[in-house]
C-alpha cells in the first residue's frame, strides 16, 4: 500500500502525498522532494512501482511451498532469499542516501525500509537449511540440480508436524516467528543506531559528521535487526567497528558540536558493550550452523 501511494504521485495519479515531518526547499514536502529527486528519477520506471513489485513477490513467494520448501523447492527458497535479503539491503541503501544526497527524508520510505528490513531475520534460517541440505545431499551422491530444482529427501528424516498456513494465522504466524529472539542487547543497539540517524536534527550537527553519523546509524540499525535471527548472530559482531568509527569520527571530521561529540562517545561505548554478549538463544537447533552462534 506504501509502495502504491509513493507509484500514484510519481506517475501523476494524485496531487500530494502524506508526510507528517519532514519537510523540504521549496513547495514540496519531505517524500515528494525524494520520490522527485534525479535519484529516483534515475530508474527509468517510477521506482515506487517497482517496490510495489517486489512487496507482492515477497508474499507470494512466502506463501508457496510449504514449510518443507528448503528440501521439496530449494529454488524458491533461493529466489525469496534474493527478493528479501539484498533488494532489502538495496532499499535500507536509498535510506541511507536520502538525507546525504537530497538532504531530508521520507517517513513512508522509513516505514518500507522498516518492514523490509523485519522480514530479512525471519528468512535467514530457511536460507540455511536450504543450503545445508543441499550440501550434504550432494555429498551422498544425489544430482546437485535434480535436488535444487525437484527436491529431494535425506535418509533418517522425519514429517515436519509443527503449525503451517493450513493451521489457522495465529498458529502459522507464531511457527513463522521461531528462529529470531529479541535480546535486549539488539534492541537497545537497534534503538541507538535510529538516534544516529535523527541526531542532527537534535545536536545540529553538520556534514560531513552529521553524514557519517547518518550512515553508522543505518548501519547499526540493519545490523542489529538482522542479528536478531539465531542463525545471524555473529553479524553483530560488525557493530563494534561501527562503534569504534563513532568514538574516533568527531577527532577527525568537521561538522561536530559540543553535544554531538559527546553523544558519538557515550553511543559508541555502549553499541561496543552491548555488541560482545550473543544473548537470548531458544531452544531451536539449526544442524552443522549451532557452532557459529557464539
Amino acid at each position: 500500500m506504501l509502495a502504491r501511494i509513493l507509484t500514484a504521485y510519481q506517475l501523476g495519479h494524485v496531487d500530494n502525498v502524506w508526510e507528517p515531518f519532514f519537510e523540504a526547499p521549496g513547495p514540496l514536502n519531505g517524500t515528494e522532494h525524494i520520490i522527485t529527486s534525479a535519484m529516483s528519477k534515475a530508474w527509468p520506471v517510477a521506482d515506487g512501482g517497482v517496490g510495489a513489485i517486489t512487496y507482492m513477490a515477497e508474499i507470494l513467494m512466502g506463501a508457496m511451498g510449504g514449510r518443507a520448501r528448503w528440501r521439496t523447492m530449494p529454488w524458491m527458497v533461493v529466489l525469496f532469499g534474493i527478493v528479501v535479503v539484498p533488494l532489502g539491503v538495496v532499499s535500507i541503501y536509498f535510506i541511507i542516501m536520502q538525507p546525504i544526497a537530497i538532504g531530508t527524508y521520507c517517513t513512508i520510505c522509513l516505514l518500507a525500509a522498516a518492514a523490509m528490513l523485519i522480514m530479512i531475520p525471519y528468512s535467514l534460517d530457511e536460507l540455511v537449511a536450504m543450503g545445508q541440505f543441499l550440501v550434504l545431499n550432494t555429498r551422498r551422491g544425489r544430482p546437485f540440480w535434480r535436488a535444487f530444482f525437484r527436491g529431494d529427501a535425506l535418509p533418517g528424516g522425519t514429517v515436519d508436524k509443527r503449525p503451517g498456513f493450513s493451521d489457522g494465522w495465529g498458529r502459522a504466524t507464531a511457527s513463522a516467528l521461531r528462529g529470531a529472539t529479541l535480546p535486549w542487547t539488539l534492541v537497545v543497539s537497534a534503538g541507538l543506531g535510529v538516534w544516529l540517524m535523527l541526531s542532527r536534527l537534535v545536536l545540529g550537527t553538520e556534514p560531513p559528521l552529521a553524514d557519517t553519523d547518518h550512515l553508522i546509524g543505518a548501519l547499526v540499525v540493519t545490523v542489529s535487526v538482522i542479528a536478531m535471527a539465531e542463525v545471524g548472530r555473529p553479524l553483530r559482531f560488525l557493530n563494534i567497528g561501527f562503534a569504534a568509527w563513532l568514538i574516533a569520527s568527531p577527532w577527525m571530521i568537521d561538522g561536530g558540536s559540543l553535544a554531538g561529540t559527546f553523544s558519538n562517545q557515550i553511543v559508541g561505548l555502549t553499541i561496543l558493550a552491548l555488541s560482545l554478549p550473543r544473548g537470548r538463544r531458544s531452544q531451536e537447533h539449526y544442524g552443522s550452523w549451532d557452532r557459529f552462534i557464539v
